[in-house]
């Protein structure tokens, strides 16, 4: 219900984005220093036409403490309560974006598409604004499959979407696919798990998102207008859902909030490296210092010994000769009797291991002794038979060849003379049935006709 707002002369004058003076969806933009809720007021939410509701008949009932009253049949939404809601939004999108979560932008009303697009991607949150699918939340796996399938067809096309190499009916074919999967999935493609919130700008349409969002308990942040439920709803905001300039109002105070939370969480994240790297390096001069100290002192002690006690420690030293080399002999006495002992019990460790595998040695070699002398026993007899024949002819005498050669030309002519016999007796044989199947056909013809006189 969009109330007959020109959308294209629309100004506002509550962005903080310094980048751009103006935004691609028409409205003016200001930069500015300071909070930047305090620029909102109740003037900017007249002017943007957040006050309107729905006619009283359909309203519900769970919407009536963010009412104000009623004029010419439509709900008139308390803007007070509007104000302080959006606030306690901000805040609480800027202290997740800190942390580094973002929300996924939920509008897919023809009128909020591209606000949707343009204020989620200048934040660089997913967005969705031409259909919810069922199970983007609670079935994300096959969801990223068919990302990955758009990715595919994305790198077939080329650049150039030429689609080089491709039938031009495949390239249709998979044009038209890609487009669908980019309309529905375009403004999710970079992310890479459930979303940690969703902002939904029309919570009466975008009832699935919602449903799947409370099964999976991810908070959640929408636009309610007087026709809603605001029931499961974390962070209600109470206004028109209708209204584009209403509707880029909250999309803009959201995408905000994630930009201004996203750099404190960038800048979080450069300092604390730097703030442990100063400490590693005064840490070090502490220690330097504690050794050269300790060093001093013991020098300073070692100047001031007196002289009498190198006398003293050597008059001891030589009392204890004796006694210390006792202990020394039988300490290496007791020490060789263990050498010995190890070195003996290796031996006998490596004498086992050693006929252990000379004994699986033999197992091996004697089967295969067995079979190689069977190998070589019928090899030597298949070449003592191949021998026989082939010695036969170099002792006959040489002037046997030619007879051979006689007797098999001889052979030959008999055989074509025989088969010329056999072929002119099969022929005689059908030339003789031939004539017999001519005659017994004439005597039936000479029967029908004395039949038929």
């Amino acid at each position: 219900m969009s109330w007959g707002v020109d959308y294209s002369t629309v100004s506002l004058l509550f962005t903080k984005i310094p980048v751009r003076p103006f935004s691609s969806h028409g409205h003016t933009t200001k930069p500015f220093q300071g909070d930047f809720m305090a620029v909102i007021s109740m003037k900017t939410f007249l002017e943007a036409g957040v006050h309107f509701g729905h006619q009283t008949k359909r309203w519900h009932p769970n919407m009536a403490p963010y009412i104000y009253g009623i004029k010419n049949g439509v709900h008139v939404i308390d803007l007070r309560q509007t104000l302080s809601k959006l606030k306690e939004a901000y805040e609480y999108v800027k202290a997740s974006a800190a942390e580094g979560r973002v929300p996924l932008f939920v509008g897919t009303k023809t009128q909020i598409q591209r606000i949707v697009k343009e204020e989620a991607e200048r934040c660089g949150s997913p967005y969705i604004n031409f259909r919810w699918l069922g199970g983007l939340l609670t079935n994300f796996g096959t969801v990223k499959q068919s990302i990955a399938r758009m990715k595919t067809f994305e790198e077939i096309a080329g650049e150039d979407g030429s689609y080089d190499g491709v039938l031009k009916k495949e390239a249709l074919m998979m044009e038209r696919k890609r487009m669908k999967l980019e309309r529905s999935l375009g403004g999710v493609r970079n992310m890479k798990s459930v979303p940690s919130m969703l902002f939904i700008t029309d919570c009466h349409k975008e009832q699935l998102a919602l449903k799947e969002a409370l099964k999976l308990r991810i908070p959640v942040i929408g636009v309610a207008d007087t026709n809603c439920d605001p029931t499961g709803i974390d962070y209600v905001i109470p206004g028109n859902d209708d209204s584009p300039r209403a509707v880029s109002l909250y999309a803009n105070v959201i995408s905000t909030a994630v930009m201004e939370g996203l750099a404190v969480y960038k800048q979080s994240r450069i300092e604390s490296p730097e703030e442990v790297k100063p400490a590693a390096k005064k840490a070090k001069p502490k220690e330097k210092d504690s050794n050269q100290k300790q060093t001093e002192t013991e020098v300073k002690s070692q100047k001031t010994l007196p002289k009498v006690k190198s006398s003293v420690k050597k008059s001891k030293t030589k009392a204890e000769d004796p006694e210390k080399k006792e202990i020394d002999s039988d300490v290496n006495s007791q020490q060789a009797d263990t050498k010995e002992k190890l070195t003996g019990a290796k031996a006998a460790d490596d004498a086992k291991k050693i006929t252990k595998k000379t004994d699986k040695k033999e197992k091996v070699t004697k089967p295969k002794a067995a079979t190689d002398t069977k190998q070589t026993t019928k090899k030597k007899a298949s070449v003592d038979v191949v021998k026989v024949p082939a010695e036969q002819p170099a002792t006959q005498p040489e002037t046997k060849a030619p007879a051979k050669t006689a007797e098999a030309k001889s052979a030959s002519k008999t055989q074509t003379k025989k088969t010329a016999e056999k072929t002119e007796t099969q022929t005689d044989k059908t030339k003789v049935t031939q004539a017999k199947k001519a005659d017994s056909v004439k005597e039936k013809k000479a029967k029908k006709t004395d039949t038929e006189k």
